[in-house]
């Protein structure tokens, strides 16, 4: 009798656990994890705060913008030192058409397939690797050397350097402007804003002198204004692109300058929300953001405290979500910080190269900047 119980106990659990299999939630969970990407997503390079991995470990991490910044997915990636650690991430960016997303380190540029999470190839640098950009038809990427003396000019398809353009001390920060027709290049040994015509990849005009050396900085989509951050300076200054001259320089008021742990300059990164009515400017001593109005007198508009101390700021494509490097949520127009990052072991994440992707079935369909620059171009 107990045998013919035990024999109908394990039918009954088979039969249970047939019709789980089958049931449409289930098949709908499978589908879900295997199907492409589809919304938007913010796409988070680690190690991106030097090669420190307590900020996120190693890898491309994938969070779900329309979900509260949920967790999706690490995506392996390459880049190591000689030692087999892994790199300093320097830079991220995406070309459209080839539906690649593309991080430098310190000694190389990897491009990976965002549909696929794999890598499509590595290239090891001559001179290393800095913050690079893209150009608006995906085709050409401006990589500075890793502060050094050229900037590359690299097709995205393949990773091979076109052109260099020497004249630099200090090579770091590249931002392609909205109309393709320029690059904004920063020397971090340097007072000057060197611009690149993209027809001849060649220097054609500068910005400045700033106050010091220029560190982050960003740009309006009309490309007629820049707002750069610089060395000892707890503020920002603010070029003319069009005539060459430097128009104002905005110290933050109310708060001290003091020593930083890390890029050695009170405020790097500087933001501008994508409608160009404000700058986000970061206070590492402080560990706050600093609001101004975009407009002259660049009124100080409130401050944001943050958890860590911030390096960078950028903002999603529609400008609801501002996100500092120190890896919170903010919602832009409450200033409230909505979330922090968390990765899949439910440890923050901080990396000062992070970018929106909206995808449709894994396909980019639009991407946002590793920088906070304006989008009005009308």
């Amino acid at each position: 009798m107990r045998t013919r119980f035990n024999v109908t106990i394990l039918f009954l659990l088979g039969i249970v656990t047939l019709l789980t299999a089958m049931s449409p939630v289930n098949k709908s969970l499978n589908h879900r994890e295997k199907a492409p990407l589809s919304g938007h997503y913010l796409f988070v390079a680690v190690p991106g705060i030097r090669d420190y991995l307590g900020y996120g470990g190693h890898g491309l991490l994938v969070f779900d913008m329309d979900n509260n910044h949920q967790f999706v997915k690490r995506i392996e990636t390459r880049g190591f030192h000689s030692n087999k650690k892994p790199s300093n991430v320097k830079g991220i960016a995406v070309s459209i058409p080839l539906n690649s997303i593309y991080i430098s380190t310190i000694e190389s540029l990897q491009r990976i397939d965002l549909n696929t999470g794999e890598t499509i190839w590595e290239k090891d640098i001559e001179g290393g690797a800095d913050r690079m950009s893209i150009s608006p038809d995906g085709k050409i990427m401006y990589l500075p050397s890793f502060e050094n003396k050229i900037w590359n000019v690299v097709d995205c398809k393949t990773g091979a350097v076109i052109k260099k353009i020497p004249g630099f001390i200090r090579s770091h920060n590249t931002l392609y402007g909205l109309s393709g027709n320029h690059v904004y290049l920063d020397d971090l040994a340097s007072p000057w804003l060197k611009v690149a015509d993209t027809k001849t990849h060649t220097v054609v005009s500068k910005v400045g002198p700033f106050g010091n050396f220029i560190r982050p900085f960003t740009i309006n989509g009309k490309e007629t204004r820049a707002y750069v951050t610089v060395d000892s300076l707890l503020g920002f200054e603010v070029g003319d692109l069009k005539t060459g001259k430097k128009l104002a320089r905005v110290v933050v008021e109310g708060w001290d300058k003091g020593p930083v742990r890390r890029h050695g300059n009170p405020s790097h990164g500087i933001g501008l929300t994508p409608d160009e009515k404000e700058l986000w400017v970061c206070d590492g001593f402080n560990m706050r953001l600093h609001v101004f109005s975009a407009a002259e007198p660049y009124q100080q508009l409130t401050t944001i405290p943050l958890q860590d101390m911030p390096g960078w700021v950028t903002f999603s494509l529609d400008g609801k979500y501002a996100y500092p490097s120190s890896g919170e949520v903010i919602d832009v127009k409450t200033r409230h910080i909505l979330s922090i990052l968390k990765d899949e072991f439910s440890n923050s994440v901080g990396s000062e190269k992070m970018i929106e992707v909206d995808l449709e079935n894994g396909q980019a369909v639009k991407a946002g900047d590793q920088f906070g620059i304006g989008r009005v171009t009308q």
